[in-house]
C-alpha cells in the first residue's frame, strides 16, 4: 500500500495503545504482519518530555519505517510544540489523537473531548501542520461526542482544509466509551465524502470482520487494537485472508511459545529488568488468556517476582500446552476467552489432541452471552 509517501507491506495498522504499543510490540506487530503501528500518545506538556515515560514513547531505535507517532494535548501551541518535538526525535509521522474517550484525557479537554470544539479542533490541526510542514500529519477521532452530535464529517472537513492528510475513524462517539458495537455506516459515509485516505477502526477481531469492514466502509486501511494484544499474528491472518480468502491455520503452540520469550526479553531489554517483570505481566496475560487450563497459570505467574521465575513460567505452560495439541487451542467455555480474548470470535479453533484433559465445561447463561456481546470492543 502506498500512503503518506510511503510504500507499506499492506493496509492494517496497529492502533496506538497507552500501555501497550511501546517499541517491542510496535517491532512484534510489524514482524507479524502490520503494515503501520503507531505509538502510544505522547504528552504535548513540554514540563514531562524529562519522565522516563515520555523518553521510552519517544525511543525509535531500531524500529522499522516510517516511525509513527501519536500526540495528545488541548493547546494549540503545545502540540505544535510535541509535533516538531517528535519529528527531531526521528517520527516520519505525527498522529493527533482526538478519538480517546478516557476520563483523565477528556478532563483535560484532550482526545475526544476536542470534539465538542470544533474550532479548537481546526487551530490545534493548522498549528501542527504549519510547524512540520515536512512530514504528513493525520488525525484519529470517534464518530462524534454522543448519539445526538455525530459531527465526524464536519471534523473531516476541518482536517482536510487544515492540511491533514489521512483520517482514523473509531466507529463509536466519545459517549460510547467501547460499548455497543461500531458504526461502520458513519465511516461509510465519511468515506464517500473524504478527499483523504480513511482508515476505519473498532471491532475488528478476525479475518472475516476484516474482510467485512473493508467492504461495508470503503476504507482505505484497517486499524486494530485491543484485538491484538495477545495476539500479534492477527495481521499475518488478515493479510493472508485478504489475499486468498482462505483461513491459516492456528499458530503452533511452539512458535508462539518462542514469539512470547522473545517479546519478553525485548520488554526486559527495553525497560530494564525491575519494570520489564511488571511490564511483562499484562503481556503474558493477554498470550495466555482463553488457553485451556490458562485461569491458574496467570494467577501464579502474576504473583513471581523475577525474570528467571518468569521464564520458566512460561516454558512450563506452553511446554505442557504443546503435549495437549500441537496448534493453540482456544476454550470457547472459557469465562475469561468469551468475556474478553479476539480468538472466542474466531472460528479457527482446533480440537484438543485425542486423550488431552480439558477443564469442565461450564453453561454460560443467554443472558451473559447477550451482555458480552454488547460490550466487546
Amino acid at each position: 500500500m502506498h500512503y503518506l509517501g510511503f510504500s507499506l507491506r499492506n493496509n492494517l495498522f496497529v492502533a496506538p495503545m497507552a500501555g501497550v504499543t511501546d517499541r517491542p510490540f510496535r517491532q512484534l506487530c510489524k514482524k507479524m504482519g502490520a503494515g503501520l503501528a503507531v505509538s502510544e500518545m505522547v504528552t504535548s506538556n513540554s514540563l514531562l518530555y524529562g519522565s522516563a515515560k515520555t523518553r521510552r514513547r519517544a525511543d525509535h531505535d531500531g524500529e522499522v519505517a516510517p516511525i509513527a507517532v501519536q500526540i495528545a494535548g488541548s493547546v494549540p501551541e503545545m502540540m505544535a510544540e510535541a509535533a516538531r518535538y517528535n519529528v527531531d526525535r526521528g517520527a516520519q509521522i505525527i498522529d493527533i489523537n482526538m478519538g480517546c474517550p478516557a476520563k483523565k484525557v477528556c478532563n483535560t479537554m484532550a482526545g475526544s473531548a476536542l470534539l465538542k470544539d470544533e474550532a479548537l479542533v481546526g487551530r490545534i490541526l493548522e498549528a501542527v501542520v504549519r510547524v512540520v510542514p515536512g512530514t504528513p500529519v493525520t488525525l484519529k477521532i470517534r464518530t462524534g461526542w454522543d448519539k445526538a452530535n455525530r459531527n465526524a464529517p464536519s471534523i473531516l472537513k476541518i482536517a482536510e482544509q487544515s492540511g491533514i492528510q489521512a483520517l482514523t475513524v473509531h466507529g463509536r462517539t466519545r459517549a460510547c466509551g467501547y460499548t455497543g458495537h461500531a458504526e461502520y455506516e458513519t465511516i461509510a459515509a465519511i468515506k464517500a465524502e473524504a478527499r483523504i485516505p480513511i482508515v476505519a477502526n473498532g471491532d475488528i477481531v478476525s479475518p472475516e470482520k476484516a474482510k467485512f469492514v473493508l467492504d461495508a466502509t470503503g476504507a482505505d486501511a484497517l486499524m486494530i487494537g485491543r484485538a491484538a494484544q495477545g495476539r500479534p499474528w492477527l495481521f499475518r491472518e488478515i493479510e493472508y485472508y485478504l489475499a486468498t480468502g482462505e483461513r491459516l491455520p492456528p499458530p503452533r503452540v511452539g512458535e508462539i511459545h518462542n514469539i512470547l520469550l522473545a517479546h519478553l526479553e525485548d520488554l526486559y531489554d527495553f525497560y530494564g529488568v525491575d519494570t520489564g517483570v511488571r511490564v511483562a505481566r499484562k503481556h503474558i496475560s493477554w498470550y495466555t488468556k482463553g488457553l485451556a487450563g490458562s485461569a491458574s497459570f496467570r494467577h501464579r505467574m502474576n504473583q513471581l517476582p523475577d525474570v528467571v521465575e518468569q521464564r520458566n513460567a512460561v516454558d512450563e505452560f506452553f511446554l505442557s500446552l504443546a503435549e495437549q495439541n500441537e496448534h493453540l487451542y482456544y476454550d470457547p467455555t472459557d469465562d475469561n476467552n468469551i468475556e474478553g480474548h479476539a480468538a472466542w470470535k474466531s472460528p479457527t479453533i482446533f480440537p484438543p489432541a485425542s486423550g488431552a484433559r480439558l477443564k469442565p465445561i461450564s453453561v454460560i447463561s443467554m443472558e451473559k452471552c447477550q451482555a458480552i456481546s454488547t460490550t466487546w470492543c
